[in-house]
């Protein structure tokens, strides 16, 4: 559950999944997977951040909330972690909003992810 107060949030994990954060105080970046819980329609094309001055496009060209699977995703700066809650920067959900997964950010195709170097010390 995301908690938002002015450009940081506050992501609750449940108590019992809080030893999957063992290690994600490494990270620099996370991933987080949510759940547009209060989007009641699926538009198919959608004006960017809902601006009829910008042009139509496909909503899966966009960051719209009113996609078929009302799954959202955003790459946060991750800040602090105290017990079993991650304080980040740049979360793009609403307070209360859902969080379905949460995974170290992408740095590039078959990388092991920023917050976990390989041996070799190459991530």
């Amino acid at each position: 559950m995301a908690k938002v107060e002015g450009g940081r949030s506050e992501i609750e994990v449940l108590q019992e999944y809080a030893e999957g954060l063992f290690g994600i105080e490494k990270c620099d970046s996370l991933l987080i997977l949510f759940f547009f819980d209060r989007s009641d329609r699926v538009d198919l094309k959608v004006h960017p951040r809902g601006d009829p001055r910008n042009p139509l496009v496909g909503v899966f060209a966009s960051r719209s909330p009113n996609r078929p699977n009302h799954i959202g995703a955003t790459v946060v700066r991750l800040v602090g972690v105290m017990n079993n809650i991650l304080t980040v920067e740049g979360l793009d959900a609403w307070e209360g909003t859902p969080v379905l997964d949460i995974k170290p950010g992408i740095v590039g195709w078959n990388s092991a992810g920023p917050c976990h170097r390989l041996p070799d010390g190459k991530e």
